[in-house]
């Protein structure tokens, strides 16, 4: 993953303040089927059209945050609630 480490140790969900963490590609395998499968959507309602290439997710595993061009989209309503 491009996002700096250093970076990464002091990103957090801005809701929920828990820490993030590289999701792993298989994750990001499933959940790119879903949003092909138009099966994703944004906390904010709506709906995840692209896939991504690389994510954060929370370290307990409820929302995932993409990273565009090695920088983390950390805005809470463009977060992905883990179902």
């Amino acid at each position: 993953m491009s996002v700096n480490a250093k970076l990464l140790d002091i990103l957090c969900c801005p809701h929920t303040k828990i820490p993030v963490e590289v999701m792993d590609k298989e994750l990001l395998v499933e959940l790119n089927e879903k949003i092909i499968a138009g099966e994703v959507t944004y906390v904010d309602g709506s709906e995840v059209t692209e896939q991504l290439t690389e994510a954060l997710i929370t370290k307990n595993r409820e929302i995932i945050y993409q990273v565009d061009d090695d920088i983390p989209v950390m805005i809470y309503e463009k977060g992905i609630l883990v179902e």
